[in-house]
């Protein structure tokens, strides 16, 4: 709560009142809703190319380009999440970061999101945070990175990478797609006068429909 209420006036300090706008009306009332997505590693897939050549690694300290000052990145570091990769051309420059979290992460990913992903379990891990620098986009970078990144969890034990993406993002709907993954859950977040709640539920197949019409 204490944390909140100094992130609020940090806001007012800098005159974001469209953002404090936003975040109050958000959670008087409203609903988002995402699709779970899911790439099973031990099913034979031939991961997508870009249009530049891409090479993956681990975050180094040099990498500012991907970390500016907004308070989410700045928690996000904090939270010290493993492992943080990142998508280099062939002259070293970054172009694209996502973060891969195995089970072994669990408490800081609930710290972190506070409920907004399901507890993994042994062999799942979970993809989030992808960011593509803006002078690399429409180069294909996305999905090719992010199923590059989703085979590193080989190293970490698991069978089913996870990852979560708004149901109206097509953009990213379909980059996931092409990286291989699919849907089997839907999340719904929702907010009424300040509280929260967030479910889990199974596919239906007005869902199944709604993914396959808008990835198509």
């Amino acid at each position: 709560m204490a944390n909140n209420v100094f992130k609020l006036l940090k806001h007012l300090k800098k005159g974001n009142f469209i953002f404090i706008f936003n975040g109050i009306k958000k959670r008087v009332l409203s609903k988002n809703e995402a699709y779970g997505l899911r790439r099973d590693l031990t099913q034979p897939f031939e991961n997508p190319k870009a249009l530049i050549q891409i090479h993956i690694r681990p975050v180094e300290k040099g990498d500012n380009t991907f970390f500016s000052s907004d308070n989410f990145n700045i928690g996000i570091l904090s939270a010290k999440l493993q492992t943080c990769y990142i998508a280099t051309d062939d002259g070293g420059t970054p172009c694209y970061r996502q973060w891969l979290m195995a089970s072994g992460e669990n408490s800081k990913i609930e710290r972190f999101w506070k409920g907004l992903f399901p507890i993994l379990k042994s062999d799942e891990a979970l993809l989030e945070n992808a960011f593509t620098i803006p002078d690399f986009r429409g180069k294909r970078v996305m999905p090719a990175a992010m199923a590059l990144i989703a085979e590193k969890g080989h190293k970490l034990g698991a069978r089913y990478i996870l990852t979560f993406v708004d149901i109206n993002n097509i953009p990213s709907l379909k980059g996931c797609k092409r990286s291989g993954f699919s849907p089997y859950t839907l999340r719904t977040e929702k907010w009424f006068l300040f509280n929260r709640t967030i479910t889990f539920s199974e596919l239906t197949q007005e869902n199944a429909n709604h993914f396959i019409q808008q990835t198509s």
